[in-house]
């Protein structure tokens, strides 16, 4: 990298000597899973890693690289889908990996609070719940990478959004490492505290551009005693939504997910992900995953279960459905829903619109947002998929057949667009889950701008001053 782009060796040495061997990479074969994101999007630069063992440590190497004008990139699991844990092309940005960070410091099974450092994975989080005999109850397709800092980072949400919430809700306090090496204690384990500005909240969602979280208290609850899952064809995507009312009118605390997906983006599921074949007698173009759950072990969920899918069927919502008999049918019924990204990875190039709408306008940002796109580019195909039950779909869109990958995706400003101007028209937003990263920033002045984006840039500005936190993520 040019001289003048390069961190002070000295720096270099300060984090060497406070690190060790383990703590600072810089051979090129260690830099390199850190350098691109999981989409293939975006591939930076940088002259090292840091992976600091405790808060301590990664407090004083902030203050260092601080001291020396030196950016940070925060990164987790590495899972971003817009890019948000990149380094730029400069070869200046040092990442800093939480994933030495990885220790569950506590769990109470009374307070049903569990406080995990930033590293641990999602997965082990959930396993650690599970053998105290509770349910953290975070779930998504990348769980067994993704780490406790990055979702809160990014306010992850997931499957089970609809009945626990958004990483946001699952989180009573934070650790944080500000941008000038201060450390923010806030680990409360508090259901109530009304002591001025809920600073916590804060830090989840802003991408690491504020602070880097170091350790968060957890919510736990209950663990599922009874279960029970449908994968279901239905009519359209109108009857979609009319079978989630159904089972939310009949008991609303039992659905834990409910889940649409297009007929074409399970064919991609079946075509390239093995083991993965059509659980119903035959295709159909749309379908739903409900998961029901309750602690209660006398809930009767499969009663209910079947009871819904009979009135629906009787009303020609359902068009067929399988109840599996074994943890073994559900989970395979669960991967179908969990590869899409990787079965549409595997197709070719596609573009990736993460919006939500208001529940009830899901089947028509479905149906508007995929015809406009048909319009735009005639033969893209539309795989719609994700979160009906709470107003989130990540509207895809998959380049025709036969056309260059990357004529496809450089065309990707203007297919987003084309999904967004729906989405805007239908009260919707432009980011649901996934954040904003480097990919959605030139859509924050249209979308947030006048007082609300003022507003962050103050707070950025205060915070961070010298624009060293993961600087060019968020904000335009």
């Amino acid at each position: 990298m040019p001289d003048d782009l390069a961190p002070p060796a000295a720096l270099l040495d300060r984090l060497a000597a406070l690190l060790g061997p383990r703590g600072l990479l810089t051979d090129p074969a260690d830099l390199e899973p850190h350098l691109a994101d999981w989409r293939g999007l975006y591939r930076g630069r940088a002259p090292c890693v840091i992976r600091p063992a405790s808060t301590a440590e990664l407090a004083v190497a902030v203050r260092l690289c601080a001291s020396a004008g030196v950016p940070l990139v925060p990164q987790g699991g590495n899972t971003s889908m817009v890019g948000g844990a990149t380094p730029d092309e400069g070869g200046r940005q040092v990442v800093l990996s939480v994933a030495r960070m990885n220790r569950i410091r506590d769990i109470d099974p009374l307070d049903m609070t569990m406080t995990a450092e930033a590293g641990v994975v999602v997965k082990a989080a959930q396993d650690a719940a599970e053998a105290a005999g509770c349910l953290f109850p975070l779930s998504f397709g990348g769980e067994g990478t993704a780490m406790v800092g990055g979702v809160l980072s990014t306010n992850a949400g997931g499957n089970t959004t609809v009945r626990y919430g958004n990483a946001r809700e699952l989180m009573l306090g934070l650790e944080v490492v500000l941008p000038d090496g201060q450390v923010w204690n806030g680990l409360r384990r508090l259901r109530k505290d009304n002591t001025g500005y809920a600073l916590r909240h804060l830090f989840v969602g802003a991408e690491g551009t504020l602070g880097i979280i170091t350790a968060a208290v957890l919510r736990l609850f209950a663990r599922p005693r009874d279960t029970a899952v449908a994968f279901c064809a239905v009519r359209d995507e109108d009857a979609a939504l009319a079978l989630f009312r159904r089972f939310r009118d009949r008991d609303e605390t039992a659905v834990r997910a409910f889940e649409y997906m297009s007929g074409l983006g399970v064919d991609f599921a079946v075509t390239h992900i093995g083991g993965v074949s059509w659980p119903l007698a035959s295709r159909a173009d749309h379908v739903v995953l409900v998961d029901l759950a309750s602690s209660r072990p006398d809930a009767g969920l499969r009663a209910l279960i079947e009871a819904v899918l009979e009135e629906a069927l009787e009303a020609g919502e359902v068009l067929d459905a399988v109840v599996p008999e074994s943890e073994a049918q559900r989970a395979a019924l669960w991967r179908i829903r969990e590869e899409h990204p990787e079965a549409q990875k595997r197709e070719g190039a596609s573009v990736k619109n993460d919006v939500s709408v208001p529940v009830s306008r899901v089947p028509e940002l479905i149906r508007r947002a995929s015809e406009a796109c048909r319009v735009l580019m005639p033969g893209i195909r539309p795989v719609p998929f994700g979160h009906m039950g709470d107003g989130n779909i990540h509207m895809n869109l998959q380049q025709p057949a036969g056309m260059d990958g990357a004529a496809f995706l450089a065309r990707s400003h203007e297919i987003m667009e084309t999904v967004n101007a729906v989405v805007r028209d239908l009260g919707g937003s432009f980011s649901a889950e996934h954040g904003i990263g480097r990919l959605k920033t030139d859509m924050m002045e249209n979308w947030r701008g006048g007082a609300e984006l003022d507003v962050m840039r103050r707070i950025k500005a205060a915070l961070d001053p010298m624009g060293l936190m993961n600087p060019g993520k968020v904000l335009p």
